[in-house]
């Protein structure tokens, strides 16, 4: 890596904010002789910019000596902020490659086939006359052959070990806060009905402890691996047969993962089960810190290493829980350049959204919203509700306040649709589920928002008992953390921009007292400038204004009105 490359690898023509300070940082730390650098950067920063910078400092190919690798990836766990590197002008030559799942096949009659059910993966010795021409190769060759590659997480650690992407020099990593979770989540086998084709020859016995499952885990690999093979014989596959081959392949490497992974003495992941239901139900193998699963998959990809995140909140904590040493690692903080008064935090605390508190404090929190709906009557808002089970019942309660005209919400099924039409709206609220995060409402997308609930981590997962148990009470707190100061960053995307954020639940409080010592400067003066805002007396009649959408059946009634002698009004109509 030639660090020395930064400033002119930048692909603006000016700099925003305090994007030069930060490449001088950067650069800084990779000469002082540290080979991984955390970036934290708060939302606005420009990291994408700041990436395609790092990522033009790797190995060229006239520079590079026998078997030293050369180019870079840059990658990111959210499919939205991928979307938005490939959309980025500045950054056409990061070569974007997808999953197989995202490209349609090109051969006569199979255009709508998605390219991981083509018939080259559904017939055996299957000579595709248009392979040159398949959107999905086509991508791949580009990215492996071209300086930069740009990816998904989860593609990029799914070709750990490809001859196709293997190390490159420079390895840039956006969003990387939930490395960790992100890796655990991949990591983490799910054994049911829905996900092991050949459940009903091999349903799992009532797992007690970790060595049943790897007993269990040895077992239901070889049954796999017997069908895999028995589907692999046919000359040709259904697209259904195809799936489940593909899926009898992935499970069968992660089982062999954890066999090999839980049965080794020197490894540092800790393995713990699910199971709730007893025999016959479905099991859940997850793996903690899971230190051997990221060399493979990320450590050993590259040389020199950034990661980026406006929410690294504390570097020896980061560093222990994806075994890194900290000697090797430096960490650069980019300053805040959005004025604190644009960005207010508002306590309207309505007590506490534990369990055994909620069903009290809900109703306060729906006539909240009310009050709130009254405040911004002409302006979009959205309510992080952390839960399904929260959302539904604050629509249910909003309904009878008589206000839903002026309400969204949206399922596990239809998020992406909802979303959608919320942003055509106009002064509508966005009941929503995990949104924290990689939602970009700049402007009048959204100007107020609610955060319903601190998120901490679900006790009641075997991960998070478990750490509690060892007394990780700051991972605990960090977590959640990370995540409002993530949702935070939602409604307020450029220095001119403006949005309030509002906390509803007392136990955020709570977490801003026991988390002080990780919350970075810029929050903290969030923090500090925090009031309790004047709102106006419940009154849902006022909380109700029209939207476009309204305006636009008011006219279309108004003009069928005026026209039902037309000739076309019945088109019209």
């Amino acid at each position: 890596m030639n660090p020395t490359r930064i400033e002119s690898e930048f692909p603006a023509d000016t700099y925003r904010g305090a994007q030069r300070q930060a490449l001088t940082d950067i650069r800084a730390a990779f000469e002082a002789g540290n080979d991984i650098v955390l970036v934290r950067a708060p939302t606005g920063s420009g990291k994408s910019l700041l990436a395609r910078a790092i990522a033009g400092c790797a190995r060229r190919a006239g520079e590079a000596d026998a078997g030293q690798p050369i180019g870079a990836y840059y990658t990111t766990p959210q499919v939205s902020q991928l979307d938005d590197v490939a959309a980025d002008p500045l950054l056409d030559d990061l070569n974007v490659i997808r999953g197989k799942g995202n490209y349609s096949c090109v051969l006569p009659g199979e255009t709508t086939t998605p390219v991981d059910r083509a018939p080259c993966v559904r017939e055996t010795g299957f000579d595709c006359p248009v392979k040159h021409r398949c959107p999905y190769f086509s991508d791949r060759d580009l990215a492996a052959n071209r300086p930069i590659a740009a990816m998904t997480l989860a593609y990029f650690m799914q070709t750990a070990g490809s001859t196709v992407f293997d190390q490159r020099d420079v390895l840039v990593i956006d969003e990387a806060h939930g490395l960790v979770d992100w890796a655990e989540m991949y990591a983490t086998i799910k054994l049911g009905p829905e996900t092991v084709p050949v459940w009903d020859r091999t349903p799992a016995p009532e797992i007690t402890s970790v060595d049943g499952a790897v007993e269990y885990a040895d077992t239901l690999a070889s049954v796999c691996d017997r069908k895999r093979q028995e589907l692999q014989r046919e000359p040709e596959l259904s697209a259904t047969e195809v799936a489940t081959r593909d899926r009898l392949a992935e499970l069968l490497r992660e089982l062999q993962w954890f066999v090999t992974d839980a049965r080794d003495a020197e490894s540092a992941t800790t393995w713990v089960t699910d199971q709730h239901g007893g025999e016959g139900s479905p099991l859940t193998i997850k793996p903690m810190n899971p230190e051997r699963y990221l060399v493979h998959t990320v450590w050993d990809r590259a040389t020199s290493f950034v990661l980026l995140s406006a929410t690294i909140l504390n570097k020896t904590a980061f560093c222990h829980q994806t075994g890194l040493d900290p000697s090797r690692v430096s960490l650069v903080d980019v300053d805040h350049t959005f004025p604190v008064e644009n960005r207010p935090l508002f306590d309207v605390t309505q007590g506490k959204m534990t369990h055994e508190h909620r069903d009290e404090t809900l109703p306060k929190l729906a006539r909240l919203l009310v009050r709130l709906m009254q405040r911004h009557s002409d302006r979009k808002g959205i309510v992080h509700c952390h839960s399904y089970a929260i959302a539904e019942r604050l629509a249910t309660l909003l309904s009878e306040f008589g206000v839903e005209e002026r309400v969204r919400s949206h399922d596990r099924e239809n998020r992406n649709a909802v979303l959608s039409s919320w942003k055509r709206d106009e002064s509508t609220v966005l009941l929503s589920v995990k949104m924290e995060e990689a939602l970009d409402l700049e402007g009048d997308l959204a100007r107020w928002q609610v955060l319903c609930k601190a998120p901490f981590p679900n006790t009641r997962d075997s991960r998070v008992a478990s750490r509690l148990e060892d007394g990780q009470w700051g991972w605990y707190y960090r977590s959640a953390l990370r995540t409002v100061i993530q949702a935070c960053g939602r409604v307020v995307r450029s220095p001119t921009d403006e949005g309030a954020t509002y906390l509803a639940d007392e136990s955020l409080l709570d977490l801003f007292e026991r988390a002080h010592s990780d919350i970075p400067p810029w929050f903290q003066a969030q923090i500090d400038r925090m009031r309790s805002p004047s709102l106006p007396a419940f009154d849902p009649s006022e909380a109700c204004t029209e939207t476009s959408t309204d305006r636009r059946r008011s006219t279309a009634s108004s003009t069928a009105s005026s026209i039902e002698d037309h000739p076309l009004d019945d088109v019209w109509q």
